[in-house]
């Protein structure tokens, strides 16, 4: 049994700490919160010892839940590993693209395991509808939300599109060429909704939008690809598939759509997919992925080198934004 112990203990590290308990291969050695008041609401919710520092928790542990604001997520997790300890962190994995340079290092030289929260890979519906996603050539992105003071402190880019630019860049294998990205700040100084335009040498185009000043929330994201369109709605958990196969011999489904070509091309039967949705608690299966990638020594879903990608792409849509004509 893994020894753990959770940094930050807000309102995500609460989750992070229900969703532990119930994982049978960690035992929860405590937490330690800078703030009296949270320090003192989870000892009483949860009847968890509280560290007083976060060497103390980290002495005490093999594993550290790093679940803190993003600004320490490099403090924290570079003293973990320097004592050899495993390391699973909450997106974003560090505040810049240089920390998370630094950090990989310090993981190399550890040889310990790291795994960053990108937690929608885990979402139910994307793990169902993740076999069927072959070389998509064009992928659009919304992830809006209604206004939220917590998470004003960073650029939209960093809060919501973060969680879109991981997922798009696990599923398109080829290198980013280029971007195109524009943003404004409605009630912030910093970016509130922002788009961005990413352009792969495969000629793969994705389109994504990140909004905190909307009037309803929405997580969705279309695929398309060769004889194929497929939908992942991550807030409800659900998805479309609608493809395409050649009809040969005139056999089809008396029930299909079929699609005439022209011009001697053939014809195209429409039909539907609906794979099975598991539905799981997608932070607890992170988590225990990452215990098993340390118990059977296995590769972490999400590596540091993932979280080091996603954050690399974000500072530059964030700099596309800044040297936008009227942001300059």
């Amino acid at each position: 049994m893994l020894k753990i112990g959770v940094l930050g203990a807000g309102h995500l590290g609460k989750i992070h700490i229900r969703c532990i308990r119930e994982i049978d291969d960690y035992f929860l050695a405590g937490f330690y919160d800078p703030d009296h008041l949270t320090t003192e609401q989870v000892k009483n919710e949860f009847g968890l010892v509280n560290f007083h520092s976060v060497s103390d928790l980290i002495e005490a542990v093999d594993v550290v839940d790093i679940v803190t604001p993003t600004v320490s997520h490099f403090s924290c997790s570079s003293m973990a590993l320097k004592r050899s300890k495993h390391v699973f962190i909450e997106k974003p994995v560090v505040a810049t693209p240089a920390e998370a340079k630094e950090l990989i290092k310090i993981a190399e030289e550890a040889h310990v395991k790291v795994q960053v929260g990108h937690v929608e890979r885990f979402n139910p519906a994307f793990m169902a509808v993740r076999p069927y996603l072959h070389q998509p050539m064009f992928i659009e992105a919304h992830r809006l939300a209604q206004f939220n003071p917590r998470g004003t402190d960073v650029p939209v880019i960093l809060d919501l599109m973060i969680h879109d630019i991981d997922i798009v860049l696990s599923v398109v294998n080829s290198n980013l060429k280029k971007i195109n990205a524009s943003g404004v700040g409605v009630v912030s100084d910093i970016p509130d909704i922002a788009n961005a335009r990413l352009e792969f040498d495969n000629g793969c185009v994705a389109n994504l939008t990140a909004s905190r000043i909307s009037m309803k929330n929405m997580r969705k994201s279309r695929f398309f690809q060769k004889d194929a369109y497929i939908a992942v709605d991550f807030l409800e958990k659900s998805l479309e598939i609608i493809r395409l196969k050649d009809v040969t011999h005139g056999k089809t489904d008396p029930l299909s759509m079929i699609i005439d070509l022209g011009g001697g091309k053939g014809k195209k039967e429409i039909y539907f997919e609906k794979p099975e949705i598991k539905h799981v608690n997608a932070i607890k299966l992170e988590l225990e992925s990452f215990a098993q990638a340390i118990i059977h020594n296995t590769v972490p879903p999400v590596t540091i080198f993932d979280g080091y990608r996603a954050i690399e792409v974000a500072y530059q849509i964030m700099d596309k934004i800044q040297m936008a004509p009227g942001n300059l």
